[in-house]
């Protein structure tokens, strides 16, 4: 009965993805889409909740059906929310001319061979006011799909490999579609992952918590942001690290040089490390996979291989806390002057809680911790930054986790909103960390029991299910 229910919610879920991967409504009906935000969370909370006491056989098959399904409605339609991927397919095309994507910004003029109708349209098309104006070779006015096409691109080395690798096996006409059916395989390829790690030790229904999240269609596979190949490979590290260091750091490497962001799950990776000689066999690869790649760009670009990395986290006000509603949470309880020490002080608390108490055999446990609160305190408001919180939180099975990931996804698609957009922010991640205190007092409680008393009477826990999982086998 739970497999039946748990295949009509994920049959509903996708019906209302289709319906919000279509409805460009992010500028012109906010609220609407907000509501089918909405919608596709809570369902995605239902269909998760149900498949945790389906049959382990029937789970596994229903999570990779259903992942296909819910993977595929982001194909449906071009980006809606984002316009990052358009950055993407010009840099793999400026790449593929033999032209180093660090040294020259979209509008230069010296490029204009590279522009085509699609990433530079005109007449009707330029009348939106997401398209930006940049001057042409002899001074007329285009505009462009890209977004800050004056600035040098931002993306890291094994991102730009991507790009390249996708415009390389891409056919001409292909346009958004090719970044669209990577970011698909790549949401596909991490969900196999968390399912063939999730099952070498136990219980693999976790893994929905990935494959059917609506972060997964609309970020991953909709806007194809390329943060899903660093989630790939940061999940794999995670894995791989507990048993081989060395393959783990060289993995994780590669994901913090396709998106800086996984750098945070290092304290995670090394959980538990008590001498230095191992620490380095993680760090050391890890950090070498980031310098070779790195290099090599720098042996053909004249500029900066950091791009355009400082002017956006003066853009995104890491530096100036008020200019994007940024350490919300931190904000309603003390000054803004004090945020920023107060991110630091207790993010270098919890690092080094990790590394003094983390479990060894479960690095991904230490690595959800650190960046969930990272999430907690610096309260991002693009929606795709969450998709590594989501995958460890299938990693770990730490449902409570989600809603930090949610909260993301609220602020983002309710900025255009006529009510004050930050309110709802903050207000998204209060309630975010009301459910991970929860989780974890629940969690803590459930411990409390004896081992008898737990699987009886919690089915749904870790211990519960690991237990159905082997009575099944």
């Amino acid at each position: 009965m739970r497999s039946l229910t748990a295949g009509v919610l994920v049959a509903a879920l996708t019906s209302v993805l289709a319906v919000t991967v279509l409805k460009d409504g992010y500028l012109t009906d906010p609220a609407g889409l907000s509501w089918l935000y909405a919608a596709c969370w809570a369902l995605f909370g239902a269909a998760a909740f149900a498949v945790r006491g389906a049959p382990v056989r029937h789970a596994v098959a229903l999570i990779l059906a259903g992942g296909v399904a819910v993977a595929a409605t982001g194909l449906l339609a071009p980006p809606r929310t984002s316009t990052d991927s358009y950055r993407y397919a010009w840099d793999g095309r400026v790449q593929a001319a033999g032209i180093s994507p660090y040294d020259s910004a979209p509008s230069d003029p010296a490029l204009a061979g590279l522009r085509d109708d699609w990433l530079f349209p005109t007449g009707t098309a330029c009348e939106l006011p997401e398209r930006a104006r940049i001057a042409g070779p002899r001074g007329e006015v285009h505009c462009t799909r890209i977004n800050r096409p004056r600035v040098h691109t931002i993306y890291p080395p094994v991102a730009q490999g991507y790009f390249l690798l996708v415009h390389t096996l891409s056919p001409e006409d292909a346009r958004h579609k090719a970044l669209q059916a990577g970011g698909a395989l790549l949401a596909l390829g991490t969900t196999v992952t968390l399912v063939l790690v999730l099952r070498r030790r136990g219980d693999p229904r976790a893994a929905a918590y990935w494959a059917w999240c609506p972060a997964v269609p609309i970020e991953a596979v909709n806007n194809a942001h390329a943060d899903v190949m660093g989630v790939l490979l940061a999940v794999a590290g995670l894995a791989v690290v507990a048993r081989a260091r060395v393959g783990g750091g060289v993995l994780l490497g590669a994901a913090v040089a396709t998106k800086l962001l996984p750098a945070v799950v290092l304290p995670g990776a090394l959980s538990g490390v008590r001498r230095w000689r191992d620490a380095a066999a993680v760090l050391l690869p890890a950090a070498a996979v980031v310098a070779v790649t790195y290099a090599g760009h720098m042996l053909f670009a004249s500029s900066s291989v950091l791009g355009y990395l400082s002017g956006y986290t003066q853009e995104e006000g890491y530096a100036d806390p008020s200019a994007r509603n940024r350490y919300a949470l931190l904000r309603l309880v003390l000054p803004d002057s004090w945020a920023l020490p107060a991110v630091v002080a207790v993010m270098v608390a919890v690092a080094v809680y990790v590394l003094r108490r983390g479990n060894p055999e479960r690095p991904w446990s230490g690595a959800l911790l650190v960046t969930g609160t990272a999430f907690l305190l610096m309260t991002p408001g693009y929606s795709w930054y969450a998709l590594l919180l989501v995958a460890l939180a299938a990693l770990d099975g730490r449902w409570e986790w989600l809603g930090v990931a949610a909260a993301g996804a609220a602020k983002y698609v309710t900025v255009h909103l006529d009510a004050d957009g930050g309110t709802v922010g903050t207000t998204a991640y209060a309630l975010a960390a009301a459910a991970v205190l929860v989780g974890c007092v629940v969690r803590r409680s459930r411990a409390a029991l004896p081992p008898a008393a737990a699987v009886v009477a919690v089915p749904g826990s870790e211990s519960g299910r690991a237990a159905v999982g082997r009575k099944e086998e």
